[in-house]
């Protein structure tokens, strides 16, 4: 299979019709599943989307993305000591 020449940028825009029946579906899927069954999927959906992508720049680019938005995550609840 021939891979087209790629040239894309990560969008991070609103992108997704429907946001909040999306988020719905996705949190549906986890419904009646234990914590490592969640985790086992939502590395599948990962694998599954980044096989879709295949831009491997674009890829790198929400790695990075992912990374920036959990360690924002990590720092929130905390108190800066001085």
């Amino acid at each position: 299979m021939e891979r087209p020449v790629a040239s894309a940028k990560l969008v991070t825009a609103a992108n997704i019709a429907d946001p909040d029946g999306f988020y719905a579906e996705l949190i549906g899927v986890h419904e009646g599943l234990d914590d490592a069954e969640s985790a086992a999927l939502n590395a599948r959906l990962i694998l599954i989307l980044a096989n879709h992508i295949g831009d491997r720049d674009v890829l790198r680019e929400a790695l990075a993305a992912a990374r920036r938005q959990s360690g924002a995550a990590n720092t929130a609840g905390r108190k800066e000591t001085a």
